[in-house]
């Protein structure tokens, strides 16, 4: 296969990387399609022959490149996200007793779904309670 140079070869290989982390999403495929770009180019300006040089060049670009750009790309492709919008969304609402709740266990609805509640004191079914804040998959109540 005389048409597969090297510089042919690293190419393709990131390209097949690159479009991978489509597939594959973690932000970290990218840097190894990234570094066999780079091991291309260096190869094509024909400072790496050698095909050590160019496994050295694909590993120390892709490995430098993760460990320095990867939080950076991480904030613009993936976003920023706390819990805090989640619990601001049910803190203070208020919602209707599915079963009793003991001061362990029980369900409540809130916005459709059934949710796990707990309470510091008993409370009936079918009775409205305000959500506290909330814990996991788990929801604290108080009576209304």
């Amino acid at each position: 296969m005389e048409w597969l140079t090297a510089e042919l070869f690293w190419f393709l290989l990131g390209f097949v990387l690159l479009v991978s982390e489509f597939v594959l999403p973690g932000i970290i495929i990218m840097f190894f399609g990234i570094g066999a770009w780079v091991t291309a180019l260096t190869t094509w300006l024909g400072w790496t022959e050698s095909a050590a040089s160019q496994n050295i060049v694909f590993a120390v670009a892709s490995v430098v490149l993760l460990f320095v750009l990867r939080n950076r790309f991480k904030k613009v492709f993936v976003g920023t996200s706390t819990n805090d919008t989640i619990e601001d969304e049910y803190t203070g609402k208020e919602a209707r007793t599915l079963t009793d709740i003991d001061t362990q266990h029980g369900k409540i609805e809130m916005k459709g779904a059934e949710w796990n509640a707990r309470s510091l004191e008993p409370i009936a079914a079918g009775s409205w309670v305000i959500i506290e804040r909330r814990e996991g998959l788990t929801l604290h109540v108080r009576p209304r």
